[in-house]
C-alpha cells in the first residue's frame, strides 16, 4: 500500500518586518525639537553666564572705586577738609552740621555715578552679547536647517524631470532624515510611473499609428485605380479625409503626452527661427484665405527642444489663420526679449471673443461655444498643446481678447 502523502507545508514566516523599526528608546531619539531646545536653551545659559560675570566684574570694579577715601581731615582742630572726589566739601572753618551734610551728599553723588557706570557698561556689555548671540544664532540656524536646503535643491532638480536625484541625507535620525527619506522614497515611485508612461507613450505611438498607415496605403491603392467607380471614388475620400483625421488626432494625444513633462535634453533654439519656419508652412493657406501675414520676428535664443517650440508657433500661427474673418484679415507675429523672457506674440483678427471664453479655449477638444470638436479646422488640441508645450519649457501662455475681434496669444519662455 502506497504511503500518503505529507501535506504540503506552510510557507516559512518571514525573518524581517517591513514596517519601520521602532527604537527601543524612542524617547531618546535625537529629534529636532530637542536639538533645538539644548541649542537655543546652552545659548541662552551661555548668554546668562557671560552677563553675569560681566555685571560682576563691573560691579567689583565700582566697589572698589567706592572704598577710596573720599575725603581727608588737614587740621582737626579748625575742622579743615579737602577732598578729590567732592569739591563741595573743599573748606575751612566747617561745623559739624555742614560737614554731615556735605559727607552725605558726596556719599549720594559717589553712588550715582558708580551706578551710572554700571549701567552703561552693562548696557555696552548687553549689545556686545546681542551681536555675538545673533551671529552664533544665525551660524548654528543654517547648520541645523542645512538639511531643509539640500531637500529643497533636490525638489527643484526632481522639477526639472531629473528623477534621477535622490537626497540621501545623512547625520542623526532626526524629523529632517525621516523627510528626505520619506521623499526618496516618493521619487523612486514616480520615476517608476514615468518610465511606465513613456513606455505605454511608445507602444501605443508604435500600434496606433501602424494600422492608420495601412488603411491609408489602401484607400491611396484604391483611389489610383483609373477604372473604379465614381461612388466608390467619393466613399475612398471620405474615408481618406477621415482616416487623415484620425492620424491627426492620434499625434495630437501622443505629442500631448509627451508634452506634459519636463524638458530634460534643451539646446539653444532661436525663437525668430522657429517662428519664421511656422509662418512659411502656414502662408500658402493664409493666401488662399485672403489673410496678410506680417510681423517682425528679433533673434532671441531660448534653452528647448525646437520641434515642440516649432509645433508651438506653427499651432499658433495656423489657428491665428483659420479662425480669422473671410475678407481683410491679417495675422500679426511677432518675437522679441522682455524682462530677461522670450516672448512670442500671434494676434490675428477674427471674431469676437468673450473674456470668460478664453479659459475654455485651452481645454482638449474645446472650441469657442462648443463643447466638443465638429469642424474640418483642426482636432481641437492645438492649444492644448501649446499650453503644455509652454510649461514644459518653465513658461506659460495667455491669451487676451483683440478690441474688435481676435485674438492675442502670447507665449513666455525663459531666456
Amino acid at each position: 500500500m502506497a504511503a500518503t502523502p505529507a501535506p504540503p507545508q506552510a510557507p516559512p514566516k518571514p525573518t524581517w518586518d517591513p514596517r519601520r523599526v521602532e527604537p527601543p528608546f524612542p524617547w531618546l531619539r535625537p529629534t529636532i525639537r530637542i536639538r533645538l531646545t539644548l541649542l537655543y536653551g546652552g545659548m541662552f545659559l551661555i548668554a546668562g553666564i557671560l552677563l553675569l560675570s560681566i555685571i560682576y566684574l563691573l560691579a567689583a570694579q565700582a566697589i572698589n572705586t567706592g572704598n577710596e577715601p573720599l575725603f581727608k581731615i588737614v587740621d582737626a582742630r579748625q575742622l579743615s577738609v579737602t577732598s578729590d572726589n567732592c569739591p563741595a566739601i573743599r573748606s575751612d572753618n566747617l561745623t559739624f552740621s555742614q560737614f554731615n551734610q556735605a559727607i552725605t551728599a558726596c556719599i549720594d553723588d559717589q553712588r550715582q555715578v558708580a551706578l551710572d557706570n554700571l549701567l552703561s557698561r552693562s548696557l555696552l556689555a548687553l549689545l556686545g552679547l546681542a551681536v555675538i548671540a545673533f551671529a552664533f544664532g544665525y551660524a548654528m540656524a543654517g547648520r541645523v536647517l542645512s538639511p531643509l536646503g539640500r531637500i529643497t535643491r533636490t525638489a527643484r532638480a526632481v522639477a526639472g524631470s531629473d528623477l534621477s536625484r535622490r537626497i540621501e541625507l545623512d547625520g542623526p535620525d532626526d524629523e529632517l532624515k525621516e523627510l528626505a527619506d520619506t521623499f526618496d522614497e516618493m521619487l523612486e515611485r514616480l520615476q517608476r510611473a514615468f518610465t511606465a508612461q513613456q513606455r505605454f507613450v511608445g507602444n501605443a505611438s508604435h500600434e496606433l499609428r501602424t494600422p492608420l498607415a495601412i488603411n491609408r496605403t489602401l484607400l491611396e491603392v484604391h483611389l489610383s485605380d483609373p477604372n473604379a467607380p465614381v461612388e466608390l471614388q467619393q466613399l475612398g475620400k471620405t474615408l481618406l479625409a477621415t482616416n487623415e483625421r484620425s492620424e491627426q488626432l492620434v499625434e495630437g494625444l501622443l505629442l500631448l503626452a509627451r508634452s506634459d513633462n519636463q524638458i530634460v535634453e534643451r539646446k539653444p533654439v532661436d525663437l525668430a527661427e522657429v517662428a519664421e519656419q511656422a509662418v512659411d508652412q502656414v502662408r500658402a493657406e493664409a493666401e488662399a484665405k485672403g489673410v496678410v501675414i506680417r510681423g517682425e520676428q528679433k533673434p532671441v535664443v531660448v534653452q528647448g527642444n525646437g520641434v515642440l517650440l516649432e509645433r508651438v508657433a506653427l499651432n499658433l500661427v495656423q489657428n491665428a489663420v483659420r479662425y480669422n474673418i473671410p475678407e481683410g484679415g491679417w495675422v500679426e507675429v511677432t518675437t522679441e526679449a522682455q524682462h530677461g523672457q522670450a516672448v512670442l506674440v500671434v494676434s490675428n483678427t477674427g471674431p469676437v471673443v468673450p473674456a470668460y471664453e478664453i479659459d475654455n479655449l485651452f481645454e482638449p477638444f474645446r472650441r469657442l461655444r462648443t463643447e466638443r470638436t465638429g469642424s474640418d479646422k483642426g482636432v481641437g488640441l492645438g492649444l492644448s498643446i501649446v499650453r503644455s508645450v509652454a510649461r514644459a519649457h518653465g513658461g506659460h501662455i495667455s491669451a487676451q481678447p483683440r478690441e474688435g475681434g481676435g485674438l492675442v496669444m502670447r507665449v513666455a519662455l525663459p531666456i
